[in-house]
């Protein structure tokens, strides 16, 4: 996420403060005007979702306001301080971060860092539920020297202690899976084999993976095959166009309608966000683009 403002960088202001031309179906649902006050009926298929971060130049209660209208039911990645926002408009939060520390360097993979990690989780694990969400964001950390058997070994370590909290609450804590090439550099969890085996190592139902499509498409591709193969370790899903991560439109090399026909055949029934930097010189541009992006997916 370096390009523009970057999710580490809105993490850290957030801490301070508080396919090819002729693809028809894209090209079509790229030319329909833009409807920015009454929602055309979604199918149904997809559980659209918005990543809050990317739009976060607007208030949360604006964007909040604008999903209603669209008929989009979720916003992804809000701290508890921002719940009673979301729910004041009937939007849920379908990615929770804690509301300690949140590093995406500094992670399980570190038994250095399980203490504060042990407390933040057990923390908000019973606020999660208490929302009635079930989403819970975590990350593995970088490498800094470490090899990933080790960090595999120390991730399964640190997550046990939290897990059977999760388990009764009914909480899904969810791994993000991030490219090591462009965006986050020594990442340890930017491979799925390594995030899958992580995921039958705890054995539990409510650990997942976030399949950050953006993200595994530049780390290792295959993802239409990655998600028919193991989409039951799969728990949520990203979306921004490649190379860029900017919008998802005929000049990137993913072709977004295949991959969600992909997911709905596996029977998912999570929320796909968008997590897109929008190019819009302003936050009008920018909903339009989000809009765009959800007629797009919405298979």
């Amino acid at each position: 996420m370096s390009n523009h403002l970057s999710r580490r960088k809105a993490i850290q202001q957030l801490s301070a403060g508080a396919l090819a031309v002729g693809l028809a179906p894209v090209a079509q649902a790229m030319s329909n005007p833009t409807n920015m006050e009454i929602s055309n009926a979604l199918k149904g298929n997809i559980n659209h979702s918005v990543c809050y971060w990317t739009l976060s130049s607007m208030p949360l209660e604006e964007l909040c306001i604008q999903l209603k209208k669209w008929g989009v039911k979720a916003v992804d990645l809000l701290t508890p301080s921002e719940f009673a926002t979301a729910k004041k408009h009937g939007i849920e939060c379908s990615m929770c971060y804690t509301a300690g520390k949140v590093s995406l360097t500094e992670g399980w993979n570190n038994p250095a860092n399980h203490e504060w990690l042990i407390k933040d989780f057990t923390e908000a694990i019973p606020v999660v539920a208490a929302a009635g969400y079930k989403n819970l964001i975590c990350f593995s950390g970088n490498r800094n020297g470490m090899d990933d058997v080790t960090g595999l070994k120390n991730c399964v370590t640190g997550l046990k202690k939290i897990m059977p909290l999760a388990e009764k609450h009914g909480v899904i804590i969810q791994m993000e899976l991030f490219n090591s090439r462009v965006d986050h550099k020594d990442y340890m969890c930017d491979k799925s084999e390594w995030g899958i085996e992580l995921c039958k190592q705890l054995g539990s139902d409510n650990f997942k993976l976030l399949f950050d499509i953006y993200h595994m498409q530049i780390n290792e591709g295959d993802i239409i095959r990655s998600i028919k193969n193991n989409h039951q370790y799969f728990g949520h899903y990203h979306t921004a166009g490649v190379p860029g991560r900017n919008e998802i439109d005929e000049t990137q090399e993913l072709y977004y309608p295949a991959i969600m026909r992909a997911i709905v055949a596996t029977g998912y029934k999570g929320y796909v966000a968008q997590e897109f930097i929008s190019k819009g010189k302003d936050n009008a541009a920018k909903l339009d683009a989000v809009h765009k992006a959800i007629k797009i997916c919405d298979v």
